[in-house]
């Protein structure tokens, strides 16, 4: 019918037929334009999105068993005006909120406030959107209960050093434990994660960076990686020879050590401010002497002095003779 009206038209205006695509073509451009223009315009309008939401709460399932709409009054284009109209005739979109954002109401419900929504306005209705208001003050959400476990994680490491620099201690993980989630039985056979292998070589300074963690299979971890930071420094050694006692011993007993004095050698942090081995003890305690086999024991330093990071005894085993035993 319009079709049939335009060609009318056209006729009455006797135009030429070369001249008609022009004509259509012209007109086509014109709304595009015109269509174009009023798109790229700012509109205040309602908004509305169903929503799924991702989120790392302690026994909890890591995504939310509902959906909710989340609507809100916002400035924004006819472009996203329009593809929101699409989208919320569509599924559900997946957000992840952060676990501080999200507060426990009762069992599994859990909700979120319209002032901690206000940051994930991008996400929620796209970029270029200005909120104005939401419609209601939070939303909630339920996340079923899952079976869970707290493990430790344990690094594995390949770090070498260059000449005279050492790692200070072991490699310190943030965070240094993850909650599993998966079936009792698999669960009651994991009693750690591993990281996959950091792999540092020739440290000089201190390092620090972000490791995965080894995945396993039917199992979920609340955290997929975490980050690692290896304190290094540079040492000195030092070395002393030091008398070797034997503490804890009941009265009236007397025991020996053969031999009597130990070379010790001292790795220490440089530079050095002063002597650190000085009044450092090492010791023998009486009850590993009891329960020794031979009477063959490994000595124990009392407390380091700020400085010394580590050291090695020669021998590292003594021999304890109890008098009157012989």
């Amino acid at each position: 019918m319009i079709w049939d009206r335009l060609k009318g038209l056209i006729a009455g205006l006797n135009i030429a037929g070369r001249d008609i695509i022009a004509l259509l073509v012209s007109l086509l451009l014109a709304f595009s334009i015109w269509l174009i223009h009023n798109l790229s315009l700012s509109y205040s309008a309602t908004m509305s999105v169903p929503v799924v939401a991702e989120c790392n709460l302690e026994g909890h399932s890591n995504i939310s068993s509902n959906s909710s709409t989340i609507s809100a009054r916002c400035r924004t284009t006819g472009f996203i005006l329009l593809r929101n109209r699409h989208q919320s005739k569509r599924e559900a979109v997946h957000i992840k909120f952060a676990s501080k954002d999200m507060v426990h109401k009762e069992g599994e419900i859990f909700c979120i406030s319209s002032a901690e929504l206000a940051s994930y306005v991008s996400e929620l209705f796209g970029d270029d959107t200005r909120l104005e208001a939401f419609l209601s003050e939070s939303v909630q959400f339920r996340f079923p209960v899952e079976n869970n476990k707290k493990v430790p994680v344990q690094p594995v490491d390949i770090i070498t050093f260059k000449d005279q620099y050492m790692a200070m201690g072991p490699v310190h993980l943030q965070p240094d434990s993850v909650i599993i989630y998966g079936e009792p039985f698999q669960l009651e056979n994991i009693d750690r994660v591993l990281t996959r292998t950091i792999d540092l070589p020739s440290l000089h300074s201190s390092a620090h960076g972000v490791v995965k963690l080894e995945q396993i299979n039917g199992i979920r971890m609340s955290d997929t990686e975490v980050k690692y930071t290896v304190d290094v420094t540079r040492f000195v050694e030092i070395e002393s020879n030091v008398t070797v006692h034997v503490r804890n011993v009941p009265a009236g007993k007397r025991v020996s050590v053969l031999p009597s004095v130990a070379k010790v050698v001292y790795r220490c942090a440089f530079p050095l401010s002063a002597d650190p081995t000085q009044d450092v003890q090492f010791y023998i305690d009486y009850k590993d002497f009891e329960i020794s086999k031979g009477g063959k024991c490994v000595p124990y330093a009392g407390r380091l002095p700020e400085g010394v990071i580590d050291y090695t005894v020669s021998p590292e085993v003594f021999d304890c003779v109890e008098e009157g035993k012989l």
